[in-house]
């Protein structure tokens, strides 16, 4: 009899088990922006579902692919590791929990949106209705589409905000919203504020490259580059960022511009060249620090350039500036951000573009690690020789 009992409880039981947080679970879409913007909002969430204690259910990086209509949504673990995360709080893949748990702590019937207040739909028949239309438009759609996620209803949580390091917000998130009536707090889009906040980027040293993207790095590396120091550029110069750069003008910051200029500007204001160089500074910024290299590290001195950027990699310019001083400049033969993410990240010497959230996913990684970065044309020229925090930074 104990024997039959056994070989039941052996058939029936998951190979597997899967624990179910009693604190509840939170999920969100990085529906806003690109990588970056979505790195800078993963940060953010991160350290919010760490306030509240709640496991964060990760979401898939949203990509947009030309020619294609919708978006398609990246597993987090295809670039990085999931592990490094867990040192800091629990999380768990989308993927994993809507196959293994949703079923039954979250299932259709249940799924309500969280969204602030209520957001405007696109389309007109659904105009009277009071609701987040959380799935309208992309990538909205395509994102929850992906789980096949439906919404039975909508939840307004203003006055709540996130801001769980100056203020005693997460408990009132916690008496309000408890894990046994929500379970899963499912956000229209990121709990957290563009750009990351000071206090939350530290938290880029639980976001490590997985082997696969830190093999191919290396092998870069290793292979394409000649043997010594290399200096690592992001160059932002797309038609959009062109346009984008047209707001400087008008703003106190933009984008990510507070990782050079300081959180209350305290560094410095805007201006336009700090956007978008010219080519004439790049290469004279470029110049100087390859000498500074040369008289701080003489045995290892600056052999190559690695150029990330979203239009023109400026090869033929910059091997044309520095083909005296035996430098050459490089780039991957196939376009590849995550992998130009990774080799920025370990190259000796790094320069980026104050506005980008892209240069600030590689200044945040290489403070980790305790490596030199610098901004283009930061700070002004005409201040440089009056100012040490270029130094600093």
């Amino acid at each position: 009899m104990l024997l039959k009992i056994f070989v039941i409880i052996l058939i029936f039981w998951p190979c597997s088990a899967i624990e179910i947080d009693p604190n509840g679970y939170l999920a969100y879409c990085p529906c806003m922006g690109r990588f970056g913007n979505q790195a800078d909002h993963f940060l953010g969430a991160l350290a919010f579902s760490h306030a509240i204690n709640r496991t964060l259910i990760l979401p898939p990086w949203v990509e947009y692919r030309k020619g294609e209509a919708r978006s398609v949504q990246i597993p987090y673990e295809t670039y990085f590791n999931i592990e490094s995360l867990q040192e800091y709080h629990s999380v768990i893949a989308m993927s994993d929990f809507m196959e293994n748990i949703a079923p039954s702590v979250w299932p259709p019937d249940k799924r309500v949106s969280f969204c602030y207040m209520e957001r405007k739909t696109l389309y007109p028949n659904k105009e009277s209705q009071r609701d987040c239309h959380a799935k309208d438009g992309n990538p909205f759609g395509p994102f929850w589409d992906t789980f096949n996620i439906d919404f039975i209803a909508s939840e307004f949580y203003g006055p709540l905000h996130f801001d769980v390091h100056h203020s005693a917000i997460a408990a009132k998130w916690q008496t309000k919203y408890s894990p046994k009536e929500w379970p899963v707090l499912a956000f229209t889009g990121a709990p957290a504020s563009f750009p990351v906040q000071l206090e939350n980027r530290d938290l880029q040293r639980y976001v490590t490259w997985n082997s696969k993207i830190i093999n191919s790095a290396q092998d870069f590396i290793r292979n394409e580059l000649p043997r010594g120091a290399f200096i690592g550029i992001h160059l932002r110069n797309g038609i959009d960022w062109v346009k984008a750069c047209e707001h400087i003008k008008d703003s106190q910051q933009l984008f990510a511009s507070p990782q050079c200029l300081g959180y209350r500007n305290e560094r410095g204001s805007l201006f336009p060249e700090l956007c978008m160089p010219s080519k004439e500074l790049i290469i004279r910024q470029i110049k100087r620090l390859v000498k500074n290299v040369k008289q701080m590290y003489p045995k290892n001195e600056v052999r190559s350039i690695f150029v990330a950027s979203d239009a023109n990699h400026m090869i033929t310019d910059l091997n044309n500036a520095l083909l005296r001083m035996n430098i050459t400049a490089y780039k991957l033969t196939n376009d590849n951000p995550h992998l130009d993410l990774a080799i920025l990240g370990q190259a000796n010497h790094f320069i980026g573009n104050c506005i980008s959230s892209y240069t600030a996913f590689v200044k945040r990684e290489r403070d980790v690690k305790g490596l030199p970065s610098y901004f283009w044309a930061y700070p002004k020229e005409k201040d440089r020789q009056h100012s040490k925090v270029h130094e600093e930074l």
